[in-house]
């Protein structure tokens, strides 16, 4: 994980993430949104948005996915005439 020059965390994944979940610390605390998967599809990277001000103490370190993000879940919306 590193900080881009455009303000994104880069994140060097192990498993396949969709755009718009959030990763995580070890205490669940947000650390960022996935915007988009970029480099080879055999390793790829994500460019992610900070959701924290303090991303750089997360440099280096493992970060996880949340299991349930808003991302996952499609609302229900009834038409009404």
């Amino acid at each position: 994980m590193h900080l881009a020059n455009s303000g994104r965390v880069i994140v060097k994944l192990t498993k396949v993430v969709d755009e718009g979940q959030v990763l995580c610390d070890e205490k669940l605390d947000k650390i960022a949104k996935v915007t988009e998967l970029i480099g080879p599809v055999a390793k790829p990277y994500a460019s992610a948005i900070p959701l924290t001000n303090n991303v750089k103490k997360y440099i280096g370190k493992k970060i996880f996915l949340l299991a349930s993000t808003p991302a996952n879940y499609k609302k229900f919306r009834r038409n009404r005439k």
